[in-house]
């Protein structure tokens, strides 16, 4: 293969590949690096995350952008999936009671949720959620990657979890409702089921489509009002790929009961198979490029014995 052509196959492959994307993943425009938990948000900082309302009921769940016409929430926040015209998604805000003058907002066409979804507790508590006409991009709308099902997201690593949930239970966010921010470090599967197993009253199973994250101790958490919303955490390349959907918990910020979400790298078959063009993050994309780059080379060399 002549050295002009695997460049061209190679410039193909980084670029021919975002191109069907109208815009990068995990890449926040306006995130700023002084982020610390249970605080107010940074305007623009979080750009993927949205506001899920229903009718009289206001707002229900959050959720994240992951394509021009798809967003990521928990099946729960769906309990009659072909019921959605009461159904409003908020993109670009920021207060859930104040002014927001990058917002726009969407219908829902459907929602896609695993065919034996229960509840929560017994797993599979995800839901793809197509809009009814494509968003716009901007500095405060973007999507979160999300990742490949061979992605890590070891115990001890720290992510953050953004949603306009109760701040604490049973207290609702308060006032202008700005956004919340919190920092929790994930739990392994194994810790995760060892907390919850020490009251004999309430027990979970933390199942293999879980993931935990919070503290022992308790006091930072996900919340009522959370459901749907968005785990991520920020690899070392610098891109916020998306861990987990918030899923439930027992009682807010409590000892020994994390918060518990779905773990999205058990669902990329679904979310690939639902979505064809979505692009997971990780080892996949490169191998892919890889060998695209080794079959141009393979259909050069069989074009030159051809013409020989």
């Amino acid at each position: 293969m002549s050295p002009k052509l695997r460049f061209l196959a190679s410039l193909w492959c980084l670029t021919g590949i975002s191109a069907s994307y109208a815009q990068e993943c995990g890449r926040p425009p306006l995130m700023e690096n002084r982020i610390v938990g249970g605080m107010d948000a940074s305007d623009g900082a979080w750009p993927w995350q949205v506001d899920i309302q229903k009718g009289r009921d206001g707002h229900v769940c959050g959720g994240s952008i992951i394509t021009e016409s798809w967003v990521l929430s928990a099946a729960h926040c769906f309990p009659n999936p072909s019921d959605l015209s009461s159904y409003i998604i908020y993109v670009g805000r920021y207060q859930l009671n104040g002014y927001n003058p990058y917002e726009s907002s969407r219908g829902v066409s459907q929602v896609v949720v695993p065919y034996d979804y229960d509840e929560p507790h017994s797993g599979k508590d995800v839901a793809l959620v197509q809009l009814s006409s494509p968003i716009t991009w901007s500095d405060r709308v973007r999507p979160v990657c999300l990742p490949s099902s061979g992605t890590s997201f070891p115990g001890g690593m720290m992510c953050y979890v953004t949603g306009w949930g109760n701040i604490r239970e049973g207290v609702p966010l308060s006032g202008i409702g700005t956004l919340q921010v919190v920092q929790v470090p994930i739990i392994s599967q194994s810790s995760c089921q060892e907390m919850y197993q020490t009251d004999p009253k309430e027990q979970v199973d933390i199942l293999y489509d879980m993931i935990c994250a919070g503290f022992q101790e308790g006091g930072k958490d996900s919340c009522q009002g959370d459901s749907g919303g968005p785990l991520v955490c920020q690899m070392v390349n610098g891109t916020w790929v998306q861990a987990g959907v918030v899923s439930f918990g027992l009682g807010c910020g409590n000892r020994n009961k994390p918060g518990v979400y779905a773990r999205l790298t058990s669902y990329s078959r679904f979310i690939s198979d639902t979505i064809p063009e979505i692009r997971l993050h990780g080892r996949a994309n490169q191998n892919w490029c890889h060998w695209s780059v080794v079959s141009v080379s393979v259909l050069s060399t069989l074009l030159m014995l051809l013409h020989r």
